[in-house]
């Protein structure tokens, strides 16, 4: 689907939600090259599927093999039948994060990811350091890209009350819809259609998102309350985000610079429960995604990027941190 790239989709067994096979898709940019012992692995968010070139490129440009994975249900590992990005628990993901780390056959392994899967990510980086292991696997490094830590919106929506009756409804009707599709706002700010600079497939990501569901909500709450009580991701993270949240709106031009999605401050306030040896960097006007950023904005965030990978690649993870040993 993306020229220069190569896919592999593998089994991933019945789905405990009841909607089929599951199945994941590896990306890879370009031929296998066995000199690269370096690779990065890009984990997508929600309403996402990989598709972000100048990205693969720019890591690309700096040393490393380059890989994405579409997550069941999402993007090319999406089936007729099944609803998208759909979850009753974020640590399903785990089976095909680690087959693709399998696959991509890497000496040191740079996970990067975005908004549900750097809650996803840090949730399972964090079961792995318990089970000592991050080294066997070869996960050296995490950046996070403006990772969903917290429930945005209203201070009554993350009180006990409000869990109890989300967990309630989540087990009364798992499906039912909490938030239908929106008209425009961020998604319009992105695609070439709608005056933005991206081309992606719109069945995988609709401008206005998918729908957002009670039981999904639910296994969202349920991890970000554990991020909450301290994780530890167990490798040298990179945290970046926004400066500033805006409001979402149909109009794209006033949505430009902002994080339309995400409460900026919240994630500040939780991304110290992430690990130990994080940096965390704000980029002025980003989206959030950062790396589909304005011009200026998408270009800060990766000389952030570069500085952050400048100390890096000078330092060597492949044996265990105290944290992982004890």
């Amino acid at each position: 689907m993306l020229p220069g790239y190569w896919q592999q989709t593998f089994g991933v067994g019945p789905d405990p939600d009841g909607e089929g096979d599951l199945v994941a898709t590896l990306v890879r940019r370009g031929q296998p090259d066995p000199s690269m012992t370096r690779a990065v692995l890009l984990v997508h968010g929600f309403t996402d599927y990989f598709f972000n070139t100048e990205q693969a490129d720019h890591f690309a440009a700096r040393g490393f093999a380059v890989y994405a994975v579409d997550q069941h249900k999402c993007g090319r590992s999406w089936r007729e039948g099944q609803t998208p990005h759909f979850t009753t628990d974020l640590a399903r993901y785990d089976t095909e994060l680690e087959r693709a780390l399998e696959l991509m056959q890497a000496a040191e392994v740079l996970i990067c990811a975005h908004s549900t899967g750097g809650l996803v990510v840090a949730l399972w980086l964090d079961r792995l350091r318990r089970r000592g292991e991050i080294a066997r696997r070869c996960i050296t490094g995490l950046v996070l890209n403006s990772p969903w830590l917290d429930l945005q919106g209203p201070a009554i929506l993350r009180t006990a009350p409000t869990a109890v009756a989300i967990r309630a409804l989540s087990r009364i009707d798992k499906k039912r819809v909490l938030r239908p599709p929106t008209e425009g706002g961020y998604g319009a700010t992105l695609h070439k259609e709608y005056g933005g600079e991206f081309d992606y497939n719109l069945l995988w990501k609709p401008i206005g998102g998918f729908p957002v569901t009670f039981g999904w909500l639910h296994a969202i709450r349920r991890a970000q309350n554990k991020l909450h009580r301290g994780l530890d991701v167990g490798v040298p993270n990179l945290i970046l985000r926004s400066d500033r949240s805006v409001r979402e709106v149909t109009d794209p031009d006033a949505i430009q610079r902002g994080d339309a999605v995400l409460d900026v401050k919240q994630i500040a306030r939780w991304a110290g429960c992430i690990g130990n040896r994080s940096t965390i960097v704000p980029i002025a006007d980003a989206k959030h995604d950062v790396f589909l950023s304005v011009p200026e904005s998408r270009q800060a965030a990766y000389q952030a990027v570069d500085q952050w990978l400048q100390w890096y690649l000078t330092e060597t993870f492949n044996t265990p941190t105290q944290s992982e040993r004890g």
